[in-house]
């Protein structure tokens, strides 16, 4: 379990900057960033398709903690990952599984593997390219994804000032209609926002950092009156509402 550090501004933000941040492991938050669950549970989804999947595509393996925690994983299991300071951590963590890990980082697009490989493709929050799934997966394969929504954690842009999501559009029905145009049957498809909470300020800078996406261009220094005022909500007992926006898909080459 993570300690909480003191409740002053200047301990969270340095406590918030100076965290070691390593693969996509979001222990650091518990209790201090409370995500709340989907219905669905994207591992047993994923493990449903692996039952008669002989080779498995992960894309996007962060550190690769998701597909480690599917092992027993299909004879042949490959990953890629497209971060620099994550290639190794994924390569240490799947290895003794036997996955090999391709390093995407020079070209986020082609996928590195021969056509018709894979009989499962799984993609965690990574971005796609329809024809490159197409391309390397077997006849019949399928394509599972989950993703997070163009309106994720908006009351957040919202709190700071930040501008909107550059990517509001992007949303299960966006996502479907792009998979049915690149020749993709679409087999399941659901949808959540999702009530969650950060409950202190080193929280809020901790995700902005690590998903710098979120609020392009952030900096402390340039949104410290917004985050101090926020701040002394949270101190007060006030935890942020926002929402996660997730959706899932499943499908497969018409």
């Amino acid at each position: 379990m993570t300690t909480l550090p003191p409740l002053d501004f200047e301990h969270l933000i340095r406590d918030a900057t100076e965290t070691p941040f390593e693969g996509w492991d979001f222990g650091v938050f518990y209790g201090r960033y409370v995500e709340g669950a989907t219905s669905w549970d994207l591992r047993e989804l994923v493990r449903e398709r692996m039952r008669t999947a002989a080779s498995m595509l992960d894309l996007g393996t962060g550190g690769g903690e998701f597909l480690s925690s599917l092992a027993p994983l299909p004879p042949f299991t490959a990953a890629t990952e497209g971060w620099a300071p994550n290639v190794e951590v994924a390569r240490r963590r799947l290895r003794p599984l036997g996955v090999e890990v391709a390093d995407t980082t020079a070209d986020p697009v082609r996928l590195p593997f021969a056509d018709a490989t894979f009989d499962l493709v799984h993609s965690r929050h990574e971005e796609y390219t329809p024809a490159e799934l197409r391309r390397v997966l077997r006849p019949g394969g399928t394509f599972v994804t989950q993703q997070v929504g163009g309106s994720d954690l908006e009351e957040l842009n919202a709190a700071l000032g930040g501008p909107p999501h550059e990517f509001r559009h992007f949303d299960l029905a966006y996502a479907t209609a792009e998979l049915e145009r690149g020749g993709f049957e679409i087999l399941d498809g659901r949808e959540e926002r999702i009530p969650s909470r950060f409950h202190d300020i080193g929280a809020v800078a901790l995700m902005l950092r690590i998903t710098p996406w979120h609020i392009p261009g952030f900096t402390v220094e340039a949104y410290e009156e917004r985050l101090r005022e926020l701040h002394a909500r949270l101190s007060a007992g006030e935890p942020l509402a926002v929402h996660t926006h997730r959706f899932v898909i499943t499908a497969r080459p018409a």
